[in-house]
């Protein structure tokens, strides 16, 4: 069965970092496009960054110059680094990919169960 694992949210001060993972598991080829989402208490989910297979990232305006989305291809593994945490950046953030599988080559959407970031003023 394939998942996708989620770690290192967690209580962070304003200001603070943490780093997100979003490991693939089970049998699978490789990971096409990835992105990160957050939602927050009463809002909807919403884009923060996203990347190709070959390492282009975009964006929301509002984590410009402070987040990074990156990926290991290799542990098929892709990171967000939050820095500069605000307290408006609380909230789940969820991991979603498309999973090549290697039963089949075919790709498949993927979400991680989210994990959640807390940042306090």
């Amino acid at each position: 069965q394939v998942q996708l694992v989620e770690s290192g949210g967690g209580l962070v001060q304003s200001g603070g970092s943490l780093r997100l993972s979003c490991a693939a598991s089970g049998t699978i080829l490789s990971i096409d496009k990835a992105a990160w989402y957050r939602q927050a208490p009463g809002k909807q989910r919403e884009l923060v960054a996203a990347i190709s297979s070959g390492g282009s990232a975009n964006y929301a305006d509002f984590v410009k110059g402070r987040f990074t989305i990156s990926r290991d291809n290799a542990k098929n593994t892709v990171y967000l680094q939050l820095n500069s945490l605000k307290p408006e950046d609380t909230a789940v953030y969820y991991c979603y990919a498309d999973v090549r599988y290697s039963s089949d080559y075919v790709y498949r959407n993927h979400w991680g169960q989210g994990t959640q970031v807390t940042v306090s003023s």
